[in-house]
């Protein structure tokens, strides 16, 4: 994949050439929020305080330059615009403990291809990343295009990382120290932004999913890990380094059962998938996650036991930090949540029992893009850093 060419060169502060870019922006930024709706003229004016007149002439110079797309209206300023696909394409990925998925979308947040491979958890950074890189040049020779096409990728890991180093090699031990989004540029010849897959999947669900209208949410992903990703007043809150968001090393019971981190009584020592297989090895010997699930669901009393104790400690987490920042919303994604209703009454259970009552969210559910929020953050991640902006004349 070829980089994609350099953005055009920024006006001096002040100028009415600034003055221009400026302008652009907020109109780009409004159409990228409405996730590839069509937006009238008249609403641009509103949402972004611009006058009518500069409205217009910002979707001219877009619309030569086939950064959007016009849709009929009535009247020239009711004139309905998109972002288009000839705006060009980005890539998502998402690594998990045991898979590597892989989108291609356009600059309006389509998914137009996608894809996943199983992946083994030791594996080196540049044996994934190249993994990945042939699902994305397969991705896009499927939806027709080339190479060139791809303007940015997205990337989530599912470990902590402060100044794109991944400082964890709990989940994937060959990237720990490494400068992954140096590593994945190099591998796949494009420019790349990094992101924990929980941010990732709090980005997603805030912009296309359940999260939706609210300025505060917490999304957590529950997979073979437990992490956190917070959307505070309407931003992603990383913390001074990166790494804000590590619930599942919140220690519920110091003398609890030993944490892959090293400690004891960790929350994902009781909530993750990993545990729940382990508590169910016995019983069902070999059985994958969603055996126990359907297993609970036909009611098997150890399965559903299983799930019911992960999302009560799930609960009792939660509770700790609903009562340090009050969202709005709590969204559970990753694996554990396709046990639906059988995770979430027991957290809510938890929730209720723990967090104060004038703090508690009003819902605690499971998240609407399922597994693949990551995925979809790593495109939204990579739509965001694309500079969309064109010479005016």
């Amino acid at each position: 994949m070829a980089h994609s060419s350099a953005p055009p060169r920024l006006p001096s502060p002040g100028s009415a050439a600034s003055l221009r870019v400026a302008n652009q922006r907020r109109v780009l930024a409004e159409l990228r929020d409405r996730s590839g709706e069509s937006v009238s003229q008249a609403d641009l004016v509103r949402q972004t305080g611009l006058a009518s007149g500069t409205v217009s002439t910002i979707v001219r110079d877009l619309a030569a330059a086939g950064i959007i797309a016009t849709v009929a209206g009535s009247g020239r300023r009711g004139t309905a615009v998109r972002l288009a696909a000839g705006a060009g394409l980005v890539a998502g990925i998402d690594f998990g403990h045991h898979h590597v998925a892989a989108a291609v979308g356009d600059m309006a947040g389509s998914v137009l291809a996608e894809s996943r491979r199983p992946l083994d958890p030791h594996h080196q950074a540049t044996e994934g990343l190249a993994i990945a890189k042939d699902l994305i040049e397969a991705l896009v020779r499927e939806v027709g295009a080339g190479p060139e096409a791809i303007r940015n990728v997205g990337l989530g890991l599912p470990a902590p990382i402060a100044n794109d180093i991944v400082m964890s090699s709990a989940i994937l031990p060959g990237w720990v120290g490494l400068n992954a989004r140096e590593t994945a540029a190099d591998v796949l010849a494009t420019p790349v932004l990094i992101e924990n897959d929980a941010n990732l999947g709090a980005l997603a669900e805030w912009r296309h999913g359940r999260g939706r209208g609210h300025r505060n949410i917490v999304f957590v992903k529950a997979s073979s890990g437990l992490g956190a990703g917070l959307i505070l007043d309407g931003e992603l809150f990383r913390g001074s380094d990166g790494t804000a968001g590590e619930i599942g090393h919140v220690t519920l019971d110091e003398r609890g059962p030993l944490c892959r981190c090293g400690s004891r009584g960790c929350l994902e020592a009781y909530v993750s998938s990993r545990t729940a297989l382990a508590l169910m090895d016995e019983h069902m010997p070999g059985a994958d996650l969603d055996a126990v699930i359907a297993a609970a669901r036909s009611g098997d009393v150890a399965a559903r036991r299983a799930i019911e104790d992960a999302g009560l400690h799930l609960g009792w987490g939660l509770a700790a930090l609903i009562n340090l920042v009050a969202p709005e919303l709590v969204i559970v994604g990753g694996d554990m949540a396709r046990a639906g209703d059988l995770l979430i009454e027991p957290a809510l259970t938890g929730v209720r029992r723990h967090a104060l009552p004038d703090a508690a969210p009003t819902e605690v559910v499971a998240a609407q893009l399922g597994e693949r929020a990551s995925l979809i953050g790593a495109l939204t991640l990579a739509i965001d850093a694309t500079d969309l902006v064109v010479a005016s004349g």
